[in-house]
Order: C-alpha cells, then sequence, then structure tokens
C-alpha cells in the first residue's frame, strides 16, 4: 500500500520486482520505495535483499507493461512514470541464443537482449570474426511442421556460450587481431579451433534430397514472405518476442558487398559464398542453363580444392615477416653458395620457344590458322616467320599482361586451342594459339595464364600449373564431353548436388556430367579463394541480384461521382 511519511514530505510505496535467478516459482521481491528513489539505488537494494553473492553486472530491470529496459540508472521512478502496479523483472541483459549460419551449421551463443538488434549484430559479428556487420542481419526461420521439429531436435547445436560479445569494441575493425589465423578466444583451446575451421570452410555440395526438402518459394511472394521476417534493427530481441534459447538466422541482408580480403575475412567470404550458392540451388535468384552450369563447375572445384586445401586460416602478420625473413636468409645462402656460372644462369630469364599456328578471327573470313616460330619471354609472346629469323625483329609483340585465357580442347579430336583476350584501345583481340600436342599446349597454356596475372616464366608456380593443366586433361581423357559417354557410376562428381532441382528433372547425369566438366576446365586453374571471389561476381552479375520483394497493400478510395 501507499503510507505517506511526514518526517520526509513524500509519499511511501510498495515496488514488486521479480529476479529471474531465483527461478520461476520464487515469488517477487517486495522493496518500499519512494518515487524519487533512482533505478540505481532500486537495484542496489534489491541485490542486498536477495542475499545471493554473484556478479550482477550484466543484469538490468525490464518492464514488461511497457516493454522497456531500465538501461538509465540514474533516472528516478517517477522520471520513468513506474508507479506500484509495474510488472518488472530484474534479469541478465545477455542470454543464450541459437543461431543458423548460412553453411547451416547452428551456433548457441550469448547474444544481447537489451540493446538494439543492430548492436547485437556487431557483437555477434565480432565475436566470429565478419567484418562489415552492416551488410549482415537477422531473421526468424521458417516454421516446420513438429514431426520435423522431433527429428531435428537431434541436430548438433556447438556452443559458444563461454565467448561474450564484445559489444563495447569499436563498430568496424579494419584489422582485426588474429592469432594463428583466427581470434583469440577461438585459439584457446582445439575445441574452439575446430569450430572456427567449421565457420571458415565450405562445406561439401548438399545431397540431392537435402536440396529437395528445403524450402523454395514458388512464386514472387512467397520470396516477398522472407521480409517479413527480418528483426527490426532499432528495436531489442525481446521487444520483437524473441526469448532465451530461441532459434534465429543470420544472413546477408544487404547486397552492397565491399572491402574483402581473404586475409582477414575468411568467415566473411565463406558465409557469403554459402547463402550465394543455396540461393541458385533453392532458384531464390534465376539463372539461365549456362550459368547453372558455371556454377555447378565452380561448386565442384571449391570443393574439390578445399580437401586438398584445409588450411583456409591465414596466418598472422608476424609469422608472415617470419617467413618473409626465413625467404631471404635461404636466397642469401644460396647466393653465397653458388658459383658464378650459377648466379649467371638462375638471373638468365627463362623463355619458351617452338612452332605454333596463329589464327586472328575477323569479320567474314573463314578459318585459317598459319604457323610461326614463337618466343614467349616474360609476359609477352613475339613471333617470327622460321627459328633462323627469331634473331632480328619479331612480326608482331603481344604483350599478355591482363588478358584473357580460355582452353578450348577437346581430347577425342586431340585440339588443342588456347583462346586469348587482348585489351586494345578499340576493345578486346581475339587471338587462337594451336599447339601440336599435350606437352607443349600445357607448357604454352601455364606460361599464358601465369603472363596474364604479370607473372612470368621465373615465377614458382610454373611448374605446378603445368602439372594442373596435365591432370585436368587426364580427366578429359576419362571423361570425353565430346561423346557425352561418361560412367553414370562415376562418384567424383555428384552433378545433382550442383544444380537445383529443376535441372535433375530436365537432365539425366550423363548430360549434366560433360556440361559441367566442359565449364570446369574454364576454373579449374583457380586458388579456392579466387573460385570463391569468381562465384560471387557471377553471383551479383545476374539480372536479379539485390532485388528484394515485399508485399504492399494499397487502399483506394473511390469518389463517387453524380
Amino acid at each position: 500500500g501507499i503510507v505517506y511519511e511526514t518526517s520526509l514530505g513524500k509519499y511511501r510505496w510498495d515496488l514488486s520486482v521479480t529476479v529471474e535467478d531465483l527461478g520461476p516459482d520464487a515469488p517477487p521481491v517486495t522493496l518500499s520505495v519512494t518515487s524519487d528513489l533512482h533505478v540505481g539505488g532500486v537495484i542496489l537494494r534489491l541485490v542486498e535483499k536477495t542475499q545471493i553473492k554473484r556478479d550482477w553486472s550484466d543484469h538490468a530491470i525490464w518492464w514488461e507493461q511497457k516493454q522497456r529496459w531500465l538501461l538509465r540508472t540514474s533516472w528516478t521512478l517517477e522520471k520513468y512514470g513506474i508507479h506500484a502496479d509495474a510488472r518488472l523483472l530484474y534479469m541478465p541483459q545477455h542470454k543464450p541464443l541459437k543461431l543458423g549460419l548460412p553453411n547451416g551449421i547452428t551456433l548457441r551463443l550469448h547474444a544481447c537482449f537489451s540493446s538494439p538488434v543492430f548492436q547485437t549484430l556487431m557483437g555477434i559479428c565480432r565475436m566470429l570474426n565478419i567484418r562489415h556487420p552492416e551488410e549482415l542481419s537477422l531473421l526468424r526461420p521458417l516454421e516446420e511442421k513438429k514431426k520435423k521439429k522431433d527429428k531435428d531436435s537431434a541436430e548438433e547445436i556447438y556452443d559458444l556460450t563461454e565467448i561474450f560479445s564484445p559489444l563495447k569494441s569499436s563498430f568496424a575493425v579494419s584489422r582485426p587481431c588474429l592469432y594463428n589465423g583466427m581470434p583469440a578466444h577461438f585459439a584457446d583451446s582445439p575445441k574452439m579451433e575446430a569450430i572456427y575451421k567449421m565457420l571458415s570452410v565450405t562445406q561439401p555440395p548438399p545431397a540431392p534430397e537435402v536440396v529437395a526438402k528445403q524450402y523454395r518459394p514458388a512464386s514472387v511472394v512467397d520470396k516477398a514472405h522472407i521480409n517479413g521476417r527480418w528483426l527490426d534493427s532499432s528495436r531489442c530481441l525481446i521487444q520483437q518476442g524473441i526469448r532465451e534459447n530461441d532459434r534465429l538466422w543470420l544472413r546477408f541482408k544487404y547486397f552492397a558487398f565491399y572491402d574483402i580480403e581473404p586475409k582477414y575475412d575468411v568467415v566473411r567470404l565463406t558465409q557469403l559464398y554459402e547463402q550465394a550458392r543455396w540461393s541458385i540451388l533453392l532458384e531464390d535468384i534465376d539463372c539461365t542453363e549456362e550459368e547453372m552450369m558455371l556454377f555447378g563447375a565452380l561448386q565442384y572445384h571449391i570443393s574439390k580444392v578445399s580437401q586438398s586445401e584445409p588450411k583456409l586460416l591465414s596466418s598472422s602478420a608476424a609469422m608472415d615477416d617470419l617467413e618473409s625473413a626465413l625467404q631471404s636468409l635461404e636466397v642469401k645462402m644460396d647466393g653465397e653458395s653458388s658459383s658464378a656460372s650459377e648466379m649467371l644462369e638462375c638471373m638468365t630469364a627463362p623463355e619458351l620457344n617452338d612452332y605454333l599456328k596463329i589464327f586472328r578471327p575477323k569479320k567474314l573470313t573463314l578459318k585459317g590458322y598459319k604457323q610461326y616460330w614463337f618466343k614467349f619471354q616474360d609476359t609477352s609472346i613475339s613471333y617470327y616467320k622460321s627459328k633462323e629469323e627469331s634473331i632480328g625483329e619479331p612480326i608482331q609483340q603481344i604483350n599478355l599482361r591482363g588478358c584473357e585465357v580460355a582452353p578450348d580442347v577437346n581430347m577425342a579430336a586431340q585440339k588443342f586451342l588456347i583462346r586469348l583476350l587482348i585489351p586494345a584501345p578499340e576493345g578486346m583481340n581475339e587471338v587462337y594459339l594451336r599447339c601440336e600436342n599435350e606437352q607443349q599446349y600445357a607448357q604454352w597454356m601455364a606460361a599464358c595464364r601465369l603472363a596474364s596475372k604479370g607473372k612470368s616464366l621465373a615465377d614458382s608456380s610454373f611448374q605446378s600449373e603445368i602439372k594442373s593443366i596435365h591432370s585436368f586433361l587426364a580427366m578429359q581423357r576419362t571423361n570425353p564431353s565430346s561423346h557425352g559417354n561418361t560412367p553414370a557410376n562415376d562418384e567424383s562428381i555428384n552433378t545433382h548436388s550442383l544444380v537445383s532441382p529443376r535441372y535433375h528433372k530436365k537432365y539425366k547425369t550423363k548430360q549434366l556430367t560433360p556440361r559441367i566438366l566442359d565449364a570446369y576446365q574454364n576454373v579449374a586453374q583457380l586458388s579456392l579463394t579466387d573460385a570463391l571471389t569468381r562465384f560471387l561476381q557471377i553471383w551479383q552479375a545476374l539480372p536479379d541480384f539485390g532485388l528484394s520483394y515485399i508485399v504492399v497493400r494499397l487502399h483506394f478510395h473511390v469518389n463517387a461521382q453524380s
């Protein structure tokens, strides 16, 4: 009740506060307060009355009727407008939350329920080492049937509740501090390292039955429903009906990506690729048949390279400096131990010389290849009428830096072509080089690829590039695309895991495999990071990329005219 105290000249009344830590069945704690008592004083009396010794620094008061946190502890009860009938709850601001990532992994972590969702998201992204949290948001997952829920209850959830999201950290860290390629809180134990590796390494292509079970929008209206599930970034989680241990999805919402650095954005790049891949497989975004085959080839290549390069984690700056210093020391010691003739031989830039055929396609002309003597040096190709005339001036010298290199190979027909698109002021000049055999093609193709990146034949990756081309040609020899007779029981490439279900019905595996392998030959030389970047570039180039659909209700008022 309300009692007027003449000594104070104020009204004293009872305020009931439910303390969550006392348990769900515990009665509310009653405090005798005055209207000029500040919220900090209420919390102090509340803690003293519970007689529980623990860290209360993360706790705050939640006003249930007004759906509001009382975070300004210097404000009085009168200023907040709190009376005796207020239902107050004293509870932690950080609570466990189940978070589903684009790659299908579910994490259980502490999230802030008292800050706006955008600030909560900043803390989550900083915990997971994802820069630029402004690109992402949280949304409610699709409602599932009860039967499915029972099955999903056995799914594996990775626990990160030992880590508190650093909300008070700076908004955007341009160069996060990493230890062995990961944040310090993930480097504490092998268990945490394994979780971070799952965040930063791409998942293998999903089984066709898994893709078939996923929800796919059947119409534009279905695509618009996703925008009704995004959380409001300006309101906190509890204001939007999210409770402890509820499930949310973390997804990229604003498709304006910039400043992607593979060294610091391992998790960001991987999760972005996973979201893009699922949008293709579930037909959230439309693409042509040729683009689908290219997406399938890139998925196959990324999965293959991920298995051979399990460590996508970048090294720390200190390790980079140490490695660089060791390499310099090794070069210096090799130089001291080498003779003058050996040093002169090493200083001489390597070059390729051989007879090749060249063709420049022009309008209204038939294809006709002419044979010349070619010399490949640094990043340029020069050709002469014959080997004897190579001492003089070349017929033409072509600089391949920045050009596009594409293979045109048919093992059955023994066709080994290198297609070059060379930048010129008037546009792109197209040139075809024809090699006589597999060995010659592998060397010149490797040289052209390196030159397009500004690297010479002296680069250490030249031999590995040749081996990569040979392995691809061996695969072509096993699966000749011109005949389409790829064995149906070939398990090395599961085509139905690489394309959307629409193509499962349209084509058989025997038809899909050679088409994906044809597209694969254009990306087989890419590194893992380059392949991920290429996938995202093609995804962003689709006509419907970045388009969002929303449901709009229009109310028309028709004026009756006499």
